[in-house]
């Protein structure tokens, strides 16, 4: 197991560089440059030059490329173009929200999709089976922004007012304004997400129940309630913990428009402004980050496999 650790721990590291340097060449092979994005398009060639040669954009890239990661490596991620902030501050208060969104939409998502999930699979063909899968797939089918709004005209509307419509507030608002702020995002989120992990755990759950070990241990004379929650549940759960996985580098990154909607501070917008303004240094990191976050949810995710499925052996 140690040894699987290591080596997976190094492919992780060999992804990221590979990433990286994607990503570095991407953005710097369009069109454009940073120093005329400083000194704007009427700035004369002499003093477009001198900027790039201060900022060492006049150097091999492959020194520019080694300079970037040694900063990277070192927590030096530069100074936003766009922003006039070190990325390290701006990145590190768009992480941590995001970080916040997406552990209150997982939590909320585990605690209604399994057991729904395991509920469907034990009724499998009947009308409660029919109902969850009816529910589900009208979960998958809406858009997140239609989700959101629909949340906010009944939720935050004239009528209840029970949120606010959007924005965000620090913690240092209180604890109470805080998270009255980030309940609807969650919300929406969690009804986005929710249909999809439900579907892997009635999936997996309905084939381990037709496994050979749970009918012999039915045959043992186990009650029903062991061998779901002994024998298949933990089995039955290796999909959804796939799905949970993935979608934890979704929502460090890639909920741009629920962000949109209730004007959330998170990484999906902060990237979506970076392009926008073509502010390299801050995409670089923050395409990294969501890079990072993928790579390590699926490596948890390999981990969680051998916790709950006992015949997985890494060598």
């Amino acid at each position: 197991m140690a040894f699987y650790v290591a080596r997976r721990t190094l492919s992780i590291a060999l992804v990221l560089v590979l990433i990286s340097l994607i990503v570095f060449v991407a953005i710097h092979v369009l069109p454009g440059s940073a120093a005329t994005l400083i000194l704007g398009e009427y700035a004369t060639a002499e003093s477009l030059r001198a900027l790039e040669r201060d900022m060492g954009l006049d150097r091999p890239f492959a020194l520019q490329y080694a300079a970037w990661m040694g900063g990277v490596v070192t927590g030096d991620w530069g100074y936003s173009l766009a922003m006039k902030q070190p990325v390290t501050a701006i990145v590190g208060l768009r992480l941590r929200n995001s970080a916040w969104l997406a552990g209150f939409a997982l939590v909320a998502v585990a605690l209604v999709a399994i057991p729904l999930g395991t509920l469907a699979a034990l009724r499998r063909g009947r009308w409660l089976d029919l109902a969850i899968l009816t529910g589900s797939y009208i979960g998958i089918s809406v858009p997140e922004f239609v989700t959101g709004m629909v949340l906010i005209l009944v939720l935050a509307g004239p009528t209840l007012h029970l949120f606010p419509t959007g924005d965000y507030a620090p913690m240092a608002a209180g604890p109470r304004t805080w998270l009255s702020h980030l309940v609807l995002p969650a919300l929406t989120l969690t009804l986005v997400l929710l249909a999809h992990v439900l579907r892997q755990t009635r999936s997996g759950l309905v084939e381990v129940l037709q496994s050979a070990y749970v009918r012999t241990a039915r045959l043992k004379g186990a009650t029903e309630r062991r061998v779901v929650g002994r024998h298949a549940l933990r089995n039955g759960l290796l999909p959804a913990v796939t799905v949970i996985a993935l979608d934890l580098g979704y929502l460090m990154g890639g909920i741009v428009v629920v962000e949109e909607v209730f004007a959330y501070p998170g990484m999906g917008r902060l990237i979506l402004y970076a392009i926008q303004n073509r502010d390299v240094p801050l995409l670089q990191v923050s395409i990294l980050i969501v890079a990072a976050t993928y790579a390590f949810a699926n490596f948890a995710a390999d981990l969680a496999y051998a916790w709950l499925d006992p015949r997985i052996r890494y060598q």
